[in-house]
Order: C-alpha cells, then sequence, then structure tokens
C-alpha cells in the first residue's frame, strides 16, 4: 500500500477492523482517541527536542531516527482515522473545507513566504 494507490477509505476500513478485532472500540471513545493523538504527537516531538533546526537534515538521513519518526506518525495516524470513524468525520471534506477557509483567511497574495 503506498499513497498512490490507497485511499482515506481504505485506511479507515483497515483502523476499524485491527480495533474491531480486538474489541477495542469499548475504548475508543472521543476522549481517550483525542488523548491519544495529543500523546503520540508529544512522542514524534521528543524526537526533535533539543535538536537545533541546522540538523534537521541528520534526521532525515539516518535511517533508524526516520523509521521511528515514522512509527509515531503512524500512530498519530491511526488514532485520527480511529477518532474520525468514533465520531462519523468525513476526512476528506472536513480536510478540503478547511483548507479553503484557510485560504480565506490566509490568502496566497498576502501570506506567500511568510506566516504573519
Amino acid at each position: 500500500m503506498t499513497d498512490d494507490d490507497t485511499t482515506v477509505a481504505d485506511l479507515r476500513k483497515r483502523v476499524a477492523d485491527f480495533v474491531r478485532a480486538r474489541d477495542w472500540n469499548q475504548f475508543h471513545d472521543p476522549k481517550n482517541l483525542s488523548a491519544s493523538i495529543a500523546i503520540e504527537a508529544a512522542e514524534l516531538m521528543e524526537h526533535f527536542q533539543w535538536v537545533h533546526s541546522d540538523r534537521l537534515g541528520e534526521i532525515r538521513e539516518d535511517p533508524a531516527a526516520m523509521a521511528a519518526v515514522a512509527e509515531e506518525l503512524a500512530d498519530i495516524l491511526a488514532f485520527a482515522l480511529s477518532f474520525a470513524n468514533a465520531m462519523g468525520i468525513d476526512i476528506s471534506s472536513t480536510l478540503v473545507a478547511k483548507l479553503e477557509k484557510n485560504e480565506q483567511k490566509y490568502p496566497a497574495d498576502k501570506y506567500y513566504g511568510r506566516f504573519q
């Protein structure tokens, strides 16, 4: 499976099947899932803690470090997909709507190359 040949629906189903096979739906309520997303995001941040910005390339060049970072991102995505399943949120339409809102809030001609 790659990004080029996998849909969001495929990933949601795979996560749902994984959770269902372990009877974890009882634990996967929105509160627990939102906390899990935050916890996993903190674990991702740990890989960059105390690393100067000019040395971030070293992480990209280190296969073990990249594998650990990718695994944390996968944990975040798995919990986010499970959260969407639990809440009945359509990820694609929600993301597109948010991007459209941000396009209005941050027009490219005013924010190109800057964040404020």
